[in-house]
């Protein structure tokens, strides 16, 4: 295959359909949606053999168990695809959406409209479901999409994107709206991401290697985040049941996710008291704790028999995606929050407390995608946002930041409305 040949038809493609998709009407896109269900549905038993192939192909290859667990489609899994489609097919369409229109003293009206961005290249890791996240987020918001999933998952892909494409033809809209590519030559991303003529924006899912290679050679605009050096702080006035709860749930509610609390900041004040109890609680889940010297003292002095070691400047930066916990006693909020500024990936922070003036500082001056307030950093999710579902979290300060969903899809353009004014 002549991969730079193959990737040209393959933008000029989307780029031709993206004028329809950016054109159609709310419900041609839901029936666009609807359909996609229908044909899934429809399709289950090939989707299951599709994904065995790619299990059996994976398990051959040597891949671990993990890896494997994200591969898996099941009949729960096909079912989740469904509900997600339906999902999106409810939200509210951001497209065409006027806002901010204000009477100028011409007499012209001047606002602003939401608009999609074009083309989409969205490359993803080796989870199936994703392709459907990521095609129906992209058509509702009337985008065209080139999808390019985990090599691992190809079959599977292949196998979903039939229903997908099978949905907007029965809709009146172009297959070529949503692609995903039907090679693994790692050549394809390099076409895709020098495209701009025919690609507007690319979204990485995937690895921090795969994401700074991306951002080095693209030659077109990337949404993207690098990990998730998530923290939590219990401030001096934080409330001990709450602190507790949060800073467990924080860590050990999933560990492989970017919202996972990488880094527990506690404040002098409450040390002594919170460390012995928190430190049990990570016991019982496993968790290895990788203190600075204070906070590992205090275990020390009480004979805590969780799993510790001391902390190394290294950890501070650490995405640890597994049952480890960085974890620095700080002397307040100021050594909090300079501390989060330093270290972190700009994911998502949390402060516990019930002091007002520390919590309002606290979402002033951190520099973060997300910034919380007496919850767990494991909420910053788009579905759990109330976007229905997302295309990936951005740690970027322009566009879009936080939980991309319908609206990190679309930017917006001045519309002026005039009864004939001239300008003098």
């Amino acid at each position: 295959m002549d991969i730079r040949q193959y990737m040209l038809t393959v933008g000029s493609q989307a780029r031709a359909a993206s004028a329809l998709t950016a054109s159609a009407s709310t419900n041609k896109k839901n029936m666009a949606l609807q359909a996609m269900v229908q044909r899934l549905d429809g399709a289950r038993q090939s989707l299951l053999d599709a994904n065995a192939k790619d299990l059996h192909e994976a398990s051959n290859k040597g891949l671990d168990a993990a890896l494997l667990d994200r591969l898996e489609l099941n009949s729960a899994g096909i079912d989740a695809m469904l509900v997600g489609l339906q999902q999106v097919a409810a939200l509210a369409d951001p497209v065409g959406a006027i806002t901010d229109l204000n009477a100028q003293p011409s007499g012209i009206q001047v606002g602003k409209m939401r608009v999609p961005l074009g083309v989409v290249g969205i490359i993803y890791e080796s989870r199936p479901n994703v392709t459907v996240d990521a095609a129906s987020l992209c058509l509702k918001s009337g985008n065209a999409c080139i999808l390019r999933g985990g090599s691992e998952a190809a079959h599977s892909n292949q196998a979903i994107v039939a229903c997908v494409q099978g949905g907007l033809v029965d809709a009146g809209l172009p297959e070529t709206a949503i692609q995903v590519l039907s090679t693994t030559d790692r050549a394809a991303v390099g076409e895709l991401i020098t495209m701009p003529e025919y690609v507007d924006v690319i979204v990485p899912r995937g690895g921090k290697g795969l994401i700074e290679r991306i951002t080095k050679e693209s030659r077109v605009a990337v949404i993207k985040h690098l990990d998730g050096n998530c923290h939590v702080y219990i401030d001096d006035d934080a409330q001990s049941d709450m602190a507790i709860n949060i800073a467990v749930n924080a860590k050990t509610q999933r560990y492989g996710t970017c919202n996972t609390t990488e880094t527990l900041l506690i404040a002098a004040s409450r040390a002594a008291e919170l460390l012995p109890l928190l430190a049990t609680q990570y016991e019982k889940h496993g968790v290895e704790l990788r203190l600075c010297k204070e906070g590992f003292d205090i275990l020390e002095r009480v004979g805590s028999p969780c799993n510790k070691k001391l902390a190394l400047e290294s950890d501070w930066y650490e995405e640890y995606l597994a049952p480890v916990l960085a974890i620095k006693v700080t002397q307040g909020i100021d050594e909090a929050i300079a501390h989060i500024n330093k270290y972190s990936s700009q994911h998502t922070e949390a402060i516990v407390t019930n002091n007002h003036s520390n919590a309002m500082r606290f979402l002033r001056e951190v520099d973060s995608s997300s910034v919380m307030i007496n919850t767990s950093t494991r909420f910053a999710d788009g579905f759990e946002y109330g976007l229905g579902a997302e295309i990936g979290i951005s740690t970027d300060k322009i566009h879009a930041r936080g939980p991309v969903g319908l609206e990190g899809l679309t930017s917006q353009k001045y519309i002026v409305l005039g009864e004939g004014q001239v300008r003098e």
